[in-house]
């Protein structure tokens, strides 16, 4: 600690580069203080620094005998706790992640002890250097805050153990979807709608949903005991009702319940397979050398749709490369709104057949396919549809909102369906074809890399930054954050570290993302852990890719 205090007054009132000399590693004698990257000027990314307190002055020793769910929690919590100790400090900040509980890389557990990483915005007077200013900040206010969120004694303990067990309830009931046949669970009492588009806070006085007797499931957690709540069960559900009833707020709910959420937000009892993903249209996006040939097929001038590929997908094309690419990369359920889906993948009633042949439209809509995703891929769906009927002939469930309450229609929906048979003709004029997987030139993403000065930064929760080329991920409803958004880029950077095509990068990705997965990633504090299906649909958006077909 006095080595940095003697190298901040030596450099006070010096060029702002002057900083750099600080970099390196300080001992404060019970925690290890490292300065691993240096701001250029006051105007650029803040300073990273990390701290390790080892594990014996903590008290917190016992935390590493606890689950992996648990540790997770336990290290968010601690962050929540230091960013809470640090806003009196503006210059400090540390990588949070709202509502949501994410395996994030802001603290870590290691052999060493309790390890924090976060930035500060070192201080400055124009362009010269605030060497004592600094100094406060860094050898007496920041210690404060390293010792008080990493010190059993100066921790909530009781709302560190509830916030780590709810969050552990949630990893076991989602471990407990296929033993009971679900794709997802809601249990009882759980509110579902927001303040508002732009805040992901529980509305308050909010109806909490009650499940109906006969979609019931109960199932027994670790930490509260048995859970009783709506069972969304595998196959194909629809969500039905009027308009304002709570369709899209339950679809949404489900979603986003891939991710565990904090105590107090209204959706801590509600889980989703992490191999559920949410599709939509797309219109403008690029598409790599895929197989679209079970959704479209006969386009004019005889373009091939088994090898296709744009950078201007319609969004009828764009809906059907967004299906195929997520069972490539292995889903096992489909998330879809009718609200934010291209009408003619979804559907051609019987006028519009009529109207046009089927010699003419090179669509098969998903209606005429989904059966199939189910019956012969075991791919489940949930689909909210307030306009088209024809849905209710492939249906297995039927759930009608009404009042932000679950009704189950399915019964109501079969009498429907034997009072007004459909007029329409099944589209599908031949087999589903199983998907071809794809291989990605890994030298391609290399070259990309170095023309943009190996730059990897997320700009928001909207676009990557990946060397030169700056990627749209803002239909990828599912990434919460934008430290999801920095692993994705760095994965790439692994991936195209190696020479040549991968013949199966969705496989790469799922060996990088195991247990220990930030070990190979930079010592940022700003990455969180992300689904390889968000990685790939990620990288099925960069428009200069390459793909190949794989033979």
């Amino acid at each position: 600690m006095d080595q940095l205090t003697a190298a901040l007054k030596k450099i006070e009132k010096q060029n702002y580069r002057a900083y750099q000399q600080i970099k390196g590693c300080y001992d404060f004698s019970d925690f290890t203080f490292y300065i691993d990257y240096v701001q250029a000027d006051p105007y650029a990314s803040p300073t990273r620094v990390r701290a390790v307190r080892p594990w014996s002055v903590t008290g917190l020793q016992w935390l590493r005998e606890k689950s992996a769910a648990y540790q997770v929690a336990a290290r968010d919590f601690i962050a929540r706790s230091f960013a809470q100790l640090a806003k009196q400090e503006s210059s400090v900040s540390i990588a949070l992640s709202g509502q949501v509980v994410l395996d994030s890389t802001a603290v870590l557990f290691t052999d060493e002890g309790i390890e924090l990483r976060f930035r500060i915005n070192l201080p400055a007077e124009g362009r010269s250097v605030l060497g004592k200013k600094a100094d406060n900040i860094l050898t007496f206010h920041l210690p404060k805050y390293i010792r008080r969120a990493t010190l059993e004694r100066e921790l909530d303990i009781e709302a560190l153990v509830h916030h780590c067990e709810v969050v552990e309830d949630q990893a076991f009931l989602r471990s407990k979807l296929d033993e009971h046949n679900l794709l997802a669970f809601v249990a009882n009492g759980s509110v579902l709608p927001r303040i508002a588009g732009n805040c992901d806070l529980p509305m308050k006085d909010a109806v909490a949903i009650t499940a109906p007797k006969s979609l019931e499931v109960t199932i027994e957690t670790p930490n509260q005991g048995p859970i009783t709540g709506l069972g969304i069960r595998k196959g194909i559900t629809l969500i039905v009702g009027g308009g304002f009833h709570g369709k899209s707020t339950l679809l949404t709910a489900i979603e986003r319940s891939i991710y565990d959420h904090i105590p107090g937000d209204g959706r801590e009892r509600i889980v989703t397979n992490l191999n559920a993903m949410k599709i939509r249209a797309e219109d403008g996006r690029c598409v790599h050398n895929l197989s679209l040939a079970n959704y479209i097929n006969h386009l004019p001038m005889g373009k091939d749709t088994e090898d296709f590929s744009t950078q201007d997908a319609s969004g009828s094309t764009s809906q059907a490369a967004w299906l195929q690419e997520s069972i490539e990369s292995g889903a096992s359920g489909l998330l879809i709104d009718e609200d934010t889906s291209a009408t003619n993948f979804m559907i051609r009633d019987e006028r519009m057949q009529a109207l046009v042949s089927k010699g003419d439209e090179p669509i098969t809509p998903l209606v005429d396919r989904i059966g199939q995703l189910r019956d012969e891929l075991d791919i489940s769906s949930v689909i909210v549809m307030g306009g088209s009927g024809d849905y209710l002939d492939v249906a297995d469930t039927v759930i009608q909102m009404h009042d932000y309450q679950a009704i189950d229609v399915t019964e109501k929906a079969q009498q429907v369906i034997a009072q007004h048979p459909s007029q329409r003709d099944n589209e599908c004029e031949s087999p589903l074809v199983t998907y071809r997987p794809r291989s990605v030139n890994r030298s391609n993403l290399q070259s990309i890399l170095a023309d943009g000065k190996f730059r990897v930064s997320a700009k928001g929760v909207e676009s990557l930054r990946f060397g030169k080329e700056f990627t749209d991920l803002s239909a990828l409803e599912q990434l919460e954050s934008s430290a999801e958004i920095n692993a994705i880029g760095w994965l790439w950077f692994q991936l195209a570290q190696l020479p040549g095509w991968s013949a199966n990068p969705a496989k790469e990705f799922s060996e990088m993302l195991h247990d220990n997965w930030h070990a190979s990633m930079p010592n940022h504090g700003d990455l969180a852990k992300p689904r390889v299906m968000d990685v790939m649909a990620a990288l099925n958006r960069m428009r200069k890719a390459q793909f190949k077909p794989a033979r």
